[in-house]
């Protein structure tokens, strides 16, 4: 039996990538790019970033965390309004490599409720953090996860004019870029500020409007081929343990393993 076990965990391991590869961005020759929005929705920020995107005729994608999107529902019906996508980022952020199966499908399943009937089968899960169980129960769920190609590390306090040279440096035709409109956990309290956030969308889509249209996540798969990646990665517990946020006490992490990146790098 254990040895039928290793046999398949081998060759689930070495599976195809269009079959368990996680995306990241989309060969296309075509100008588009996504902006994605994770751990909201926030009541003060969210409402401020639609604003932002209306103004330069932007569309984005959003992956709410279910807690926040039940305390929220007219603001989820915003995003939904103004034509952006809503996607899956768990209910309460848990990092999901350290979760049983059955909690991770739970955490899916109960975010998909809180976001209905606006949320689209994808998902991110929280801390950008997986493994390759937790990919095939997306998988199983009928979820495409989205990662990303770009990041602007604005769960970190970098100003605005760092984070928009980080993304002009990087950004494509077909990325996927990754920023907060909330942070659901964080390690210091100042990093909880989204005005640095806000400025650095409001810069770059004037700096970039002209030579990227701005669309959701399904409007670029449908563009171009998904380019995936063998994504599996998981913060140290030391990073999870010494978060704190808007929704209580977070979850507390036992096991000692840690994962590839520094704990101050780790998504929010």
């Amino acid at each position: 039996m254990l040895y039928l076990i290793k046999k398949a965990y081998t060759a689930l391991k070495f599976a195809s990538l269009s079959r368990i590869g996680t995306i990241t961005s989309v060969s296309t020759s075509r100008p588009m790019v996504a902006l994605t929005f994770d751990d909201g929705p926030d009541p003060l920020c969210t409402p401020r970033l639609l604003d932002i995107l209306q103004e330069h005729r932007a569309k984005a994608t959003f992956f709410m965390v279910g807690q926040a999107a039940v305390r929220h529902p007219d603001i989820v019906q915003k995003v939904a309004d103004g034509g952006h996508a809503i996607g899956n980022h768990s209910w309460d952020h848990p990092s999901f490599p350290f979760i049983t199966s059955r909690e991770r499908r739970a955490q899916i399943q109960a975010c998909a409720q809180a976001i209905a009937p606006y949320g689209q089968p994808i998902l991110r899960p929280p801390y950008a953090d997986q493994n390759l169980w937790s990919r095939l129960d997306a998988l199983w769920l009928g979820y495409q996860v989205i990662m990303y190609s770009v990041a602007a590390v604005d769960w970190l306090d970098h100003d605005a004019d760092w984070m928009k040279n980080r993304i002009i440096s990087r950004i494509r035709n077909g990325s996927i870029i990754l920023l907060h409109d909330s942070l659901f956990r964080y390690g210091e309290d100042r990093y909880a500020d989204r005005e640095p956030m806000l400025n650095t969308v409001d810069s770059l889509l004037r700096e970039l409007s002209g030579r990227f249209s701005f669309v959701t996540v399904p409007e670029l798969l449908r563009e171009g081929r998904p380019l995936r990646k063998k994504w599996y990665k998981k913060c140290t517990t030391d990073f999870l343990n010494g978060l704190n946020g808007p929704y209580g006490e977070g979850r507390r992490y036992s096991k000692s393993d840690g994962g590839k990146k520094s704990g101050n790098r780790c998504a929010g």
